[in-house]
């Protein structure tokens, strides 16, 4: 880049203008080129050129950003990314002192011996490079530049006497760190700036401290290099640093040169030291001051005539001394290392056949090691670079896009982050490199992206950890005594002045748990006396609401959307509970008794909805006597009561009794009394909740899913959770007590004595397997024997044939209320249907359609068609005659029974199948009596048809009949054995009726 233009060196000290002098040299010409010692101020640089003349002719190129357009004039680049051989009107090189330094100093001696500018060529600098510029660029100008503003030694000075606006400058990450975290709890937070962040990170933190929501900057010795910030004070926490190889002491003029950045353009500024470090000498202090240092004698050199026949040729030029005095040559640097290892490798030294291959080698042996893990790894993936380059010409999209997923994430800490950062500047500069990649845009969009959101993730990382915004702005308008204005979103979430303090859940304010102890009284002193208004606002708000925004939880909480805002308590009656609401006491008792007001009367309307039909009963004044006894008891129960609790009760109700309750909607079945209404899952949950309220449970139990026939039995539930929940445990399972009704109407017309198998009704109702139905059936009372038999095919019967098998019922008597027959064995009759009896039945929407669920559209289906018992004697006779007649029947006899249930005739079939026999099983004497019939007891509410087990003899109950009926060796299944006549039961309180009625036929 040679040149036959005027060369000047513009040296002096910090805050002389020299940089801002380059560029306006620059803009003057129609092309320049300017070298900037780091990545930081290059952009900034760039940014103020490019506002000054546009972005379409001004670049930025570095090793890792190369922003170029197609008409570009100024050249805006790091020292090690100047463009060789391209000519321009101007080129300037900053910080041209470096040529001093071991690690980089070879490039800053390479650019002053041979950047030229077609015109003018500045070097700016400290003055200390005065002799060696002179000796080494003949006909250079020198020109001379004074401090704008005074820099003063104040001495050592506390963390906690800091001033504001003070820079702490640190040598390693550790004590950055720690020092910002020390300045978070005393001053507020303070932002941090290191050599190693993006610019992007770089320029983020810079803005909190320049903008003043931080009045405290932590630094490396990057801000030395020409970082133009508002900085009133430097403290060193140490004097001396680890330059890579070992630790060493700071000389004079790189603390000078970092001292120099307190005090701009013409305010003055102060340095010190802080922490550990010692305080300076009284010489060195005044030499920062007076800017009088040891000039350098040697400037660091490498060799640019670089032969590239062999690799150890290019190593040996690389290697090659000097005789000039004022040069000195580089140490190994990390690329000639880099070259060295790599050409010692057979399979690249193999694929090294001549000066092209050698060069690229070298090229990516220039790759820099941001990482900094070791220089084996390094080596290694250099070797896989050259690897792709040498044998494709390039580096495969695939192997280029994992590398860059693998780094593509923003989770992790602060160091993680920073780390990431590191390694992603290896595959920005490998996007650089021209001719490596197929696309090279496309990659460099890519991998900027991915700089750009680490970037963005450390900043707030950053950030979140060393600044307390909050904190800073409240302290700040309390000490003022000023009015704090509070914001709440709709999620709940409060700002006070702009910062984030916690969220308000209903009528509590949640403090946010980030700040330290020592900050979280002042936080929440502040932002309770800003959200008084908004308690009011939000009480308003609630008592308005209307209730279809608020609900009850399983648990008894009273929520308002999603915000927990009060709790029921038990009250004097089980359907009257209190309310306790969820206020914090600053909100004040105004606000308080508001929304206690509020959730009483939600919960009041809403037990009186789902629990009309028990609250009507209760408050009817017709109901005298025993009958608004029992429907106190009903009330006290929640609607719903175990027939076997109230049995004295039930038998102790007239007919007229019965069938006032019965206006109301209570059912009376077998196994459970009932409002029907109260079994949908609305009520359901709430019967819960008061339940669970009334026995003081610390943890109430929830309520089965909503539509399930049949649910597992909780062994760990209370006593009585399973009736309060609808359900009645018969087993492993707990079967829905209105569905246990249907099945004790179609048990009843089974044979229980003799055995029976189960209908498909019966399976269909419970939606079991049959192997379940059994578990249910022995939970109930009864005996289940297991067998096989060989499958049957089955064809279609006439209809003449229904009834053959067992399971005929004789029909129904419209006309006869059930409760004629409840309290009796010997009712002639089945018992009549729901909609007989006009009871209400559970509604469809409780109906799910899944196994174990009951898939009937019309839960109380009608009763089953029946034929007259004259027809099914005559279908048992035919029965008889048939098995008598014919041997294969005779020994299918149980499959034919199976088979006829469904009116079909069997066939013979190879595989077999697993059935069970049903039998009632009574306990032995002095045991507990399971209920006949499926758990029914006498009294219960529908007469027994079927086998049953007499309360005070042993033989089964049959069919009353005739002296003419048939024996009982002609008995099918289809009807029981004759029952002898015998005197009803005396202590059937029905029995004077029943009586009566025998008299009258």
């Amino acid at each position: 880049m040679a040149g036959n233009g005027r060369i000047e060196a513009v040296l002096g000290p910090t805050n002389t203008g020299k940089t801002h002098y380059a560029i306006e040299r620059m803009l003057a010409y129609r092309t320049g080129i300017i070298g900037l010692p780091l990545r930081l101020l290059a952009r900034e640089v760039y940014d103020k050129i490019k506002a000054i003349r546009g972005p379409s002719v001004v670049a930025l190129v570095t090793g890792e950003e190369r922003i170029v357009p197609d008409r570009a004039q100024y050249w805006v680049c790091t020292v090690e990314a100047m463009p060789e051989g391209m000519g321009a009107d101007f080129v300037a090189i900053d910080e041209i002192q470096l040529c001093g330094d071991p690690e980089r100093g070879h490039v800053f001696t390479d650019r002053l011996l041979r950047a030229r500018g077609h015109h003018e060529t500045l070097f700016l600098g400290a003055d200390t490079m005065r002799s060696a510029i002179a000796a080494q660029v003949p006909g250079v100008v020198f020109q001379h530049r004074e401090r704008m503003s005074e820099l003063t030694y104040v001495g050592a000075k506390k963390l906690s006497r800091m001033p504001p606006r003070s820079a702490i400058v640190g040598f390693s990450v550790e004590s950055v760190y720690a020092i910002a975290e020390l300045l978070r709890r005393q001053k507020g937070g303070a932002a941090v700036v290191m050599g190693a962040l993006s610019p992007r990170t770089r320029n983020a933190q810079v803005d909190l401290y320049q903008n003043g929501e931080v009045d405290y900057l932590v630094a490396t010795d990057a801000i030395g290099m020409g970082l133009n910030l508002d900085i009133r004070h430097v403290a060193f926490s140490s004097l001396s640093k680890f330059d890579g190889r070992r630790m060493r002491p700071l000389q004079p003029n790189e603390l000078a040169q970092i001292a120099g950045r307190a005090g701009r353009h013409t305010e003055n500024g102060t340095f010190g030291v802080t922490g550990e470090a010692r305080p300076l000498d009284e010489d060195m202090a005044q030499a920062i001051v007076e800017n009088r240092f040891v000039p350098v004698r040697k400037l660091h050199w490498r060799n640019a005539r670089l032969d590239f026949g062999t690799a150890d040729r290019l190593i040996r030029s690389l290697e090659e001394q000097t005789q000039d005095e004022w040069l000195t040559r580089a140490r190994d640097s990390d690329d000639l290392l880099a070259l060295k290892s790599l050409s010692g490798v057979p399979a690249i030294r193999d694929r090294l056949n001549g000066g092209p291959d050698v060069k690229l080698l070298w090229d990516v042996c220039r790759i820099p090691d941001f990482r900094g893990i070791s220089h084996a790894e390094h080596a290694g993936l250099l070797e896989s670079m050259f690897g792709y380059l040498h044998e494709l010409r390039r580096i495969p999209d695939d192997w280029m896009a994992r590398q860059v997923k693998r780094i593509d994430r923003t989770d992790g800490d602060i160091d993680t982050l920073s780390k990431r950062l590191a390694y992603i500047r290896t595959w920005t500069y490998v996007a650089q490199r021209k001719g490596w990649l197929d696309d090279e845009s496309h990659w460099r969009g890519v991998t900027r992206a991915v700089e750009d959101r680490l970037s963005d993730a450390l900043h707030a990382s950053l950030t979140q950890r060393f600044v307390d915004r909050r904190t800073s702005v409240l302290l700040r308008r309390l000490k003022q005594k000023e009015s704090l204005v509070a914001e709440v979103n709709d999620k709940g979430e409060v700002t006070v002045e702009g910062q984030f303090v916690g969220r308000l859940a209903g009528f509590r304010f949640v403090q946010d748990q980030s700040s330290s102890p020592d900050e979280a009284r002042t936080l929440r002193q502040a932002s309770l006396q800003s959200l008084a208004p908004h308690f009011h606002l939000r009480a308003d708000r609630l008592y308005n609401a209307p209730d279809t925004e608020l609900d009850f939880t399983e648990q008894g909480g009273l929520m308002w959307g999603d915000s927990a805002v009060g709790k029921l308590v038990a009250g004097p009656e089980v359907l009257k509970p209190r309310v306790q609401a969820f206020v914090d006491d600053e909100a004040g008792s105004e606000v308080a008794q508001k929304v206690e007001r509020r959730l009483q009367h939600f919960i009041d309307r809403k037990i009186a909805t789902l629990f009309e039909p028990l609250l009507a009963m209760q408050n009817d004044e017709t109901l005298t006597g025993l009958a608004r006894g029992f429907a106190f008891r009903m009330v006290e129960a929640n609607g719903v009561l175990p027939r076997d609790a109230v049995a004295n009760e039930v038998k102790a109700l007239d007919q007229d009794a019965r069938g006032a309750l019965r206006k109301h909607g209570i059912r009376f079945g077998q196994f459970t009394v009932f409002l029907p209404l109260l079994l949908k899952p609305a009520p359901t949950r709430l019967r819960l909740v008061l339940w669970s309220l009334a026995q003081d449970l610390s943890e109430f139990p929830e309520s089965p899913p909503p539509g399930l026939v049949t649910v597992p039995v909780r062994g760990d539930a209370p006593d009585g959770y399973h009736t309060m929940s609808g359900y009645r445990a018969a087993g492993e399972r707990a079967i829905r007590i209105d569905m246990l009704e249907r099945l004790a109407d179609m048990l009843r017309a089974q044979d229980t004595r003799g055995g029976f198998e189960a209908t498909a009704d019966m399976l269909s109702i419970t939606g079991m397997t049959l192997e379940q139905f059994a578990s249910l059936m022995q939970g109930l009372g009864y005996a289940a024997e297991r067998g096989e038999r060989a499958k049957q095919r089955s064809t279609p019967t006439p209809k003449s044939a229904v009834g053959a098998g067992y399971g005929a019922q004789t029909p129904p008597d419209a006309s006869t209320p059930d409760d004629s027959a409840e309290g009796t064995d010997e009712s002639p009759t089945p018992p009549a249907s729901a909609e007989q009896l006009g009871e209400a039945a559970p509604e469809a929407s409780e109906v799910p359609t899944e196994a174990g669920s009951d898939t009937s559209a019309d839960p109380e289906p009608e009763a089953p068609q029946a034929v007259p018992a004259t027809s099914a004697e005559a279908a048992a006779t035919a029965t008889a005659e048939a098995d008598a007649g014919d041997g294969t029947a005779a020994q299918d006899g149980d499959a034919a029974a199976q088979a006829g249930q469904a009116g079909e005739q069997p066939h013979a079939a190879a595989e077999t199948e697993v059935f069970y026999t049903f039998r009632w099983s009574p306990p032995r004497r002095g045991g507990h009596r399971p209920q006949q019939g499926g758990g029914g007891r006498r009294g219960d509410d529908k007469a027994r048809k079927g086998g049953g087990e007499r309360p005070k003899g042993g033989k089964p109950k049959g069919k009353r009949g005739s002296k003419d009926d048939k024996p009982a060796a002609a008995k099918t299944f289809a009807a029981r054995p004759p029952k002898p006549e015998k005197k009803i039961d005396p202590d059937n309180p029905f029995a004077a009726a029943l009586m009566g009625l025998r008299d009258k036929t």
